[in-house]
C-alpha cells in the first residue's frame, strides 16, 4: 500500500499533503526532530525522531519502500529514496529522478563549496501560490502513476 513521507523540519505544504492523502485514504509519516502541531486526521502518523542533522532523513531512508512517496528539499535524501524505488516531490511540484538526481547533487555541492569559498549566505526563493498549485497536481499525478503501477504488478 502506498505511504508518503514527510520530512517535515520544513516544509510548506503538510496542509495539502494532509488534504490529498486523506482523500485517498493514504498513510503519511510526517517525520521531523519535534515541534511538530500533531494532526486529527488518523492517516496523519507524526514521527519525532533525535535530535541530529540527518536523523529525520535518515528514519525516512530506513522506512520507505519501492512505490512509496517522499516529500523533501533535501537533495541526498531524495537519492536515497530513489535508490529505493520511490518517487520523490520536492514541496514545489518538480520530481527528483533517476536521470537528474546525479546532476542535482552535484549543483547541491557546488552552491555549498562557493558559500564555503566567499562565506556568502544564499538564499532560496521564496515559496509563491504556484509553487503550491504545481505540488497538488504533482502529487496527484504521482499518486495515480503510483496507483496504476500497483495495478500493473497484479496482474501479472
Amino acid at each position: 500500500m502506498l505511504e508518503i513521507f514527510i520530512d517535515g523540519d520544513a516544509c510548506p505544504v503538510k496542509p495539502e499533503v494532509e488534504r490529498v492523502a486523506a482523500r485517498h485514504g493514504l498513510m503519511v509519516h510526517l517525520v521531523s526532530n519535534g515541534g511538530m502541531r500533531p494532526s486529527a486526521t488518523p492517516l496523519f502518523r507524526h514521527v519525532i525522531v533525535a535530535e541530529g542533522a540527518d536523523a529525520a532523513d535518515d528514519w525516512i531512508a530506513e522506512h520507505i519502500a519501492e512505490g512509496d512517496i517522499a516529500i523533501t528539499a533535501d537533495t541526498p535524501l531524495a537519492s536515497r529514496c530513489l535508490k529505493k524505488g520511490a518517487r520523490v516531490l520536492r514541496p514545489t511540484g518538480q520530481r527528483f529522478t533517476d536521470d537528474g538526481i546525479g546532476l542535482a547533487l552535484g549543483i547541491r555541492d557546488l552552491h555549498r563549496h562557493l558559500r564555503e569559498a566567499t562565506r556568502m549566505q544564499t538564499y532560496n526563493a521564496e515559496f509563491t501560490k504556484q509553487d503550491r498549485s504545481r505540488f497538488l497536481n504533482g502529487l496527484e499525478n504521482e499518486i495515480r502513476a503510483v496507483q496504476r503501477w500497483s495495478m500493473s504488478r497484479k496482474s501479472c
